[in-house]
Formats: C-alpha cells, structure tokens, sequence
C-alpha cells in the first residue's frame, strides 16, 4: 500500500507554537526559501494555515514521512498539481466552515514550467489560495538545468554558454488572469515584504507572490551574500518590487536608482553569470524596455531614471 501524500504534522496545543519552518532541514545555507519562510511565520502569527508544495527543494526539506520539517498540516504533491489541490483544499475548508488559509510554496519549475497549467486554471477560476512561487531562478533540485524563469546569460547545466532566452515575465501572465492581489517581493525590504504577506493572508480569491529567492548553489554565490544580492538587484532596477490591484492598477513599491555599477556588481557576485561574460550594458536594454512598460501601467509615462 502506497504511503499517504500527506506528510504534515497536525496542529495541536503541542506543536502550534513550533516556527512554521523548523530547525533541522535540509535547506543549503544561505538559501533565500529559509528567509522566505521565517517572514511568512511572522505574518501568519495565529492564522490557521495549511501548506502545499510540490516537487521542489522546499518538498525535499520537509522531510522523510512521517516526520516534518514543517509546523503547521503540508501536502506534497507531484510538479504539475500543486494549485489543483491547494483548490481541493480550500474548498474542503471552506465546505466546513473553516477559516483555514491555504498557501501554495513552489519554485519556479513548479509554477513557471510544469505546474503552469493547473497554476493558470485556478486563477482564472478565482480560487481562495494564496500562491507563493519562491524563485530561485533554476532547476535546483534536479541538478540545476535552465528553467524559464532563468535570466537570459545565465550558465546553467543545460546552458553552458547562457541562456540565449529573456526570462518569462511570470507577473503580467498573472495579471491578465485579472485576480485580485499580485506582487513582488524583496526579501532585503522586510518591511515591504510582510505588508504583503499580511495583505495578501487577509484577502480572498487568489493571490499570487512572486519572491525571488537566491540560491548560493545554483547561483553560484557566496551564502553570505544573499541580501546583499537582492538589494543590489533592486537597486539596478533588474528585479522590480511592486504591486497589481485585480489585474489593472499598478503599484510601484520600492524606487531602483538604475545605477550600472549596482548592476555589475551584482553580475560580478555570482559564478553564473562572470563564465558567460555579461555585463550591465547586456542588459541594461530591456530593464530600460520593462520599467517603460511599468511606469505607463502604473500611469507614471516618465523615462526610467539612471545613473551615469
């Protein structure tokens, strides 16, 4: 007989005060989905939540069945059905009258590739579930092969060169599925993040978080320097931080200062991008391209601010 999916813990007067996320995982150090979690524990506070997580370095670190990592109920499902039973799920709860809130956790495989489908199909159908899709920008846990989500120069197993392709713009796909709440999230602005934690656990329908997570292996990158990436991608403008309101209004939360020398040294911090050579002006073109595009939807038609 097949062991169950269901590899959480339940929450009782024992466990309940457990952190989210316990001690003792497998995550690699310096893992941005470590940092993610400890923020979504803080805004969850004395919600009553349930986990689902598909294939991902985020199942892998909860465990071996029938013990887990994780403090709260989590269900492990296959890559391409995580949104499929966070909807199951919900409905369950709701059909119970439980004021449970169900978070989806998966990578950028699970929710730029191969769980797309099920992704698309329970936004457009407006399910209750709060989906986070902990970007890392690679294939980690299968041996770090190119994803759509991987930015285009980016050597990867699969890409030795680097990836010739931009990356999926996951958001403005979101966007057009017109749900209520999407978002970016910076995990070096605590304080923006956990707003929209807390909003995004407040409201109902889907809502979809997009966080870009490092990953010192997979990046190639020193542990350390995680925050210290995120900020400086921030800062150049690569990675922008902002909100969309039911597909529509476009809210831009943290200015960028587009300075080039933020850029480059952001390139220059990571293995993967110094083997294949690029620099700030590779890409200095279509960040330009995308903050034109973001400042019309969020009705600020004014040229992308730069540093010389």
């Amino acid at each position: 007989m097949n062991e169950p999916l269901l590899c959480g813990m339940a929450q009782t007067a024992l466990d309940r005060p457990d952190p989210l996320f316990r001690m003792g995982n497998t995550n690699c150090g310096g893992c941005g989905l470590s940092s993610l979690m400890q923020m979504l524990r803080h805004a969850v506070a004395e919600r009553r939540v349930q986990l689902v997580i598909p294939a991902s370095c985020a199942a892998v670190a909860g465990g071996a069945f029938p013990h887990s990592t994780y403090g709260v109920p989590t269900l492990m499902t296959t890559f391409a059905s995580a949104a499929a039973a966070a909807s199951g799920t919900a409905s369950v709860a709701q059909l119970n009258g439980e004021e449970t809130r169900v978070i989806c956790v998966a990578g950028d495989g699970g929710t730029y590739d191969i769980g797309f489908a099920s992704l698309s199909a329970a936004a457009e159908r407006n399910e209750d579930i709060l989906y986070i899709c902990y970007d890392n920008e690679i294939y980690g846990n299968t041996g770090g092969q190119r994803s759509s989500a991987t930015p285009a120069g980016a050597i990867s197993a699969n890409t030795p060169k680097g990836k010739p392709e931009q990356k999926k713009d996951i958001l403005s796909i979101m966007a057009a599925h017109r749900i209520p709440y999407a978002a970016s999230l910076s995990l070096a602005h605590a304080e923006d993040t956990l707003r929209k934690l807390r909003r995004a656990l407040d409201l109902q329908g889907f809502r979809f978080l997009l966080a870009l997570t490092p990953c010192p292996t997979g990046w190639k990158s020193e542990p350390a320097l995680g925050m210290e990436l995120l900020r400086l991608a921030v800062r150049s403008g690569l990675f922008p931080v902002f909100e969309i309101f039911d597909g529509k209004r476009h809210v831009v939360n943290i200015e960028p200062d587009f300075s080039d020398e933020a850029l480059n040294m952001y390139l220059s911090l990571q293995r993967r991008f110094q083997e294949s050579g690029l620099s700030a002006a590779d890409l200095r073109p279509a960040i330009d391209r995308y903050w034109q595009n973001l400042r019309a939807l969020s009705g600020r038609i004014v040229p992308a601010r730069r540093n010389a």
